[in-house]
C-alpha cells in the first residue's frame, strides 16, 4: 500500500508571514511589489527581511515569520497535540490546514474532509437556528440532507441544548455555542478533526465528554485528531503524539509524554502538578521537619483542574521528633499577586501533630478560581514560625468549569473568584 495513502496529512516546509499591525501587506505597492518578484521566477522580496516572531523582543522589521519551515506527517487514525505558549503559532498553523488562512510557501497533502473548531461559534450563522446550523455545516461539509437527518437527534442530545434547538444561535451563550459546535464537528464524520482551546470555553463535565468523544474518534473510529490545547493533562489523555511550537519553529513530532516533559522543562515547569520531591540532603539533615513529596490532583487523581471542580492536594512530610505545627499555602496569579492563603490551623483551629512520617491532605471541594495560570508556595510551620519553605512548589492552570451549576460562567474579564450566595426577592 502506498504510504501516501495512509497519511491524513503531510506538511512539508510550510511558513507564514505577517505584517505587523495590517491585513495583507497593507499596501498596493507592496502587492505590486511581490507580483512583479512572483512572474519573474524571484523570491519575495519581504521574505528577506521578516524576522523570527518572538513577542518580548520588538524587532527592526515590520514583517514576522508566524510560521517558519513546519515539517511533520500524520498517519490516519492518530491524535496529535499542538503545544506552546501564546503567540507560538499554534492557532495560524491549524487556520492553515482548515484553508482559513493561506500559507506564504510550502506544501501541505491533506486525504479526508476537514472539520474544525477553531472559535467559539466558528461556521454558525447568527441569524439561523441550531437545528438549521446543523444542516449547513453538514452540507458544507459535503453531506446529504437524509445523512445529517440520520445523526441530528445524537447531535443535538449530545450537545445538551435541546431546549434551545430551534433558537437562533446568537441568543445561545459561548458555553453553548462550543457544545453545539463541537458536537456537530465530531458527529457529522469528518476524516480529521481540528479542535483548538474552545474546549476550555466548556464546562467540566462537557469537556470530559468531549476528550472521551475525541479519543473514539479517533481509537475506535480510526479518524485523525489535531488537538491545540494548554492543558498538558488533557493532552496526554487524549493525544498519542505531540508537537512543540515555540516563536514559529516545530519541533519533531515526539510521543505525547515526551513532548509534554520537553516542553514543561524548556518552560521551567517540569512536572508541574507533582512537582515537588526534596533531593537536598542538607535540608534533610538541618531541619527538625521536613516536605518529603508533594502532588496536586484533581477528583480523579488527574490534573484536569476547573472552577468548580475538586482540588486535592497531598504532603508527604518527615519529622525527627513529635511535634505541633501547621502547614500554611500561598496561592499566587500569572503576574506573582498572593490572592488567597490556607492553612489548617485557620480552617481546623487546630494545626497539624507531626508525627516521624505521615501525609497531609488538604482539599478544596470546589475551586472558586476563574481561568488562569497560577502556583501555590508551602510553608511547614513549627512553633508558630516558618520552618520549611517551598517557593513555587506547583504551577497549574484552571479551565473554565460550571462552578454555578447551571451553565452561566462569568467572562473573565468580570471576575478573579468565583464566590456562592443565595437570592431571594420579598
Amino acid at each position: 500500500m502506498n504510504t501516501e495513502n495512509r497519511l491524513a496529512i503531510k506538511v512539508q516546509k510550510v511558513s507564514k508571514i505577517y505584517r505587523l499591525g495590517t491585513i495583507s501587506t497593507g499596501t498596493l505597492s507592496h502587492d505590486l511589489n511581490r507580483w512583479w518578484h512572483r512572474i519573474r521566477g524571484l523570491e519575495d522580496p519581504y521574505q528577506k527581511i521578516a524576522e523570527t516572531n518572538i513577542r518580548e523582543k520588538r524587532g527592526g522589521s515590520e514583517y514576522v515569520w508566524a510560521l517558519k519551515d513546519i515539517d511533520f506527517e500524520l498517519e490516519q487514525g492518530s491524535t496529535l497535540g499542538i503545544i506552546g505558549k501564546n503567540g507560538a503559532g499554534k492557532s495560524t498553523l491549524l487556520k492553515i490546514l482548515s484553508r482559513v488562512t493561506s500559507l506564504t510557501r510550502g506544501n501541505i497533502f491533506i486525504n479526508g474532509r476537514i472539520a474544525s473548531l477553531l472559535e467559539v461559534g466558528t461556521g454558525f450563522h447568527p441569524e439561523l437556528t441550531g437545528r438549521e446550523n446543523i444542516f449547513l455545516n453538514g452540507a458544507i461539509l459535503g453531506m446529504k440532507k437524509a445523512e445529517i437527518r440520520k445523526k441530528l437527534d445524537e447531535i443535538v442530545a449530545f450537545s445538551g441544548v435541546e431546549k434551545y434547538v430551534d433558537t437562533p444561535v446568537k441568543r445561545y451563550s459561548s458555553g453553548m455555542r462550543v457544545r453545539l459546535a463541537f458536537a456537530v464537528a465530531a458527529h457529522l464524520e469528518p476524516e480529521i478533526l481540528i479542535v483548538d482551546e474552545v474546549l476550555a470555553v466548556g464546562d467540566a463535565e462537557f469537556q470530559k465528554k468531549a476528550i472521551g468523544k475525541m479519543q473514539d474518534v479517533s481509537r475506535n473510529q480510526g479518524r485523525t485528531v489535531l488537538f491545540v490545547s494548554h492543558n498538558m493533562g488533557a493532552v496526554k489523555t487524549l493525544c498519542q503524539k505531540g508537537m512543540i511550537l515555540n516563536n514559529g519553529f516545530a519541533s519533531p513530532v515526539f510521543s505525547a509524554e515526551e513532548a509534554v516533559s520537553r516542553y514543561l522543562q524548556e518552560t521551567g515547569e517540569e512536572n508541574p502538578h507533582s512537582l515537588f520531591l526534596l533531593k537536598d540532603p542538607e535540608v534533610k539533615k538541618n531541619l527538625m521537619a521536613f516536605i518529603e513529596s508533594a502532588e496536586l490532583l484533581d477528583s480523579e487523581n488527574n490534573q484536569n483542574f476547573m472552577s468548580g471542580g475538586e482540588l486535592v492536594l497531598k504532603i508527604n512530610y518527615r519529622s525527627k521528633g513529635n511535634y505541633h505545627g501547621d502547614l500554611h499555602l500561598g496561592v499566587y496569579d500569572a503576574f506573582g499577586t498572593k490572592i488567597s492563603h490556607l492553612s489548617a490551623s485557620y480552617a481546623t483551629g487546630n494545626g497539624i501533630y507531626f508525627n516521624k512520617e505521615g501525609m497531609i491532605i488538604c482539599r478544596i471541594p470546589r475551586l472558586p478560581l476563574m481561568p488562569g495560570n497560577y502556583s501555590i508556595n508551602l510553608s511547614l510551620h513549627l512553633g508558630g514560625s516558618p520552618h520549611h519553605r517551598v517557593e513555587k512548589a506547583f504551577n497549574f492552570t484552571v479551565q473554565s468549569g460550571d462552578f454555578y451549576k447551571n451553565g452561566k460562567i462569568p467572562p473573565p474579564d468580570q471576575a478573579k473568584f468565583l464566590i456562592d450566595s443565595l437570592w431571594e426577592t420579598i
